[in-house]
């Protein structure tokens, strides 16, 4: 696909791969559609992406995924704007990390589950029709290595982008005859505002090695590859690709490894008072 005068809509586009992946379509040339609740740094954004000369495009539109009316008017503006949409990026979402029982049940689990998964299907769910009717367009959803690994504390935040992984994988079955895409993104661990807002709260270093770590630009970067050369699904680094091998066919040692690496010696002082 040329992405110069696409039609590309990025949710969560305020900070992070959102932003990164949006101003990198502007630098293409497309025409961008920047979602997320804080709109005053989405209009920063849209003038950076003008002031770049590329004929890019932009739209604004202030939305909370976890609301169907905001996504219903994401769409509805995008059309009146637009008249199309060829590539969904479904970015936006958060994690809470901690302990399953320290979780608070709204802000943190139903919260999560609100925009991680109904955000991303109701988002697709809007935009399907249009893409089904021009039969054709690219849908690429960003799910993260919890999506294939589970990890402590990361339960819910885990739960949410299996769920994405799953959707991801039926609904391309479902849409490739007209013409559409779906691509899964996997990214390990970015260096983005994520951590800030994840409330992570540990005792030992465990920590994603530097040397793995990656920036939002080169998460960007795979989305603008799969977008000209879809894939099923994208793991970066690749490196973690043997970490999935090892969870799938050898759990048991993943277990043993993550619990007594990390469960055990975080949790110490809860097991001793038990």
């Amino acid at each position: 696909m040329d992405i110069k005068g696409k039609v590309i809509v990025v949710t969560g586009a305020s900070s992070g791969i959102g932003e990164a992946t949006s101003r990198k379509f502007g630098a293409e040339g497309a025409k961008v559609v920047l979602a997320a609740r804080r709109v005053e740094k989405l209009q920063a954004l849209a003038g950076q992406i003008a002031a770049m000369g590329t004929g890019a495009e932009t739209l604004v539109v202030q939305a909370d995924l976890s609301r169907l009316d905001d996504i219903q008017s994401l769409i509805r503006q995008t059309l009146e704007k637009f008249g199309r949409i060829d590539v969904l990026v479904n970015n936006a979402g958060f994690g809470r990390l901690d302990w399953l029982e320290k979780l608070d049940p709204v802000q943190d689990i139903q919260a999560q589950m609100d925009v991680n998964v109904m955000g991303v299907i109701q988002t697709t769910r809007q935009v399907l029709p249009i893409m089904i009717q021009q039969r054709s367009g690219s849908i690429i959803n960003m799910c993260s290595m919890a999506g294939l690994v589970g990890t402590p504390t990361y339960s819910i935040y885990a739960a949410t982008k299996h769920a994405v992984h799953g959707f991801s994988e039926a609904l391309r079955r479902e849409v490739k005859p007209w013409g559409i895409d779906v691509s899964m993104v996997y990214p390990g661990g970015v260096v983005t505002e994520f951590s800030q807002h994840a409330g992570i709260k540990r005792k030992t270093n465990a920590a994603t090695p530097k040397f793995m770590l990656l920036t939002a630009d080169q998460v960007a970067d795979a989305v603008l590859k799969l977008v000209r050369r879809p894939r099923r699904m994208l793991i970066i680094p690749w490196l973690w690709s043997v970490t999935v091998f090892m969870n799938k066919f050898l759990p048991g040692l993943v277990d043993y490894t993550t619990i007594h690496r990390f469960t055990i010696p975080e949790r110490k002082d809860e097991l001793k008072a038990g």
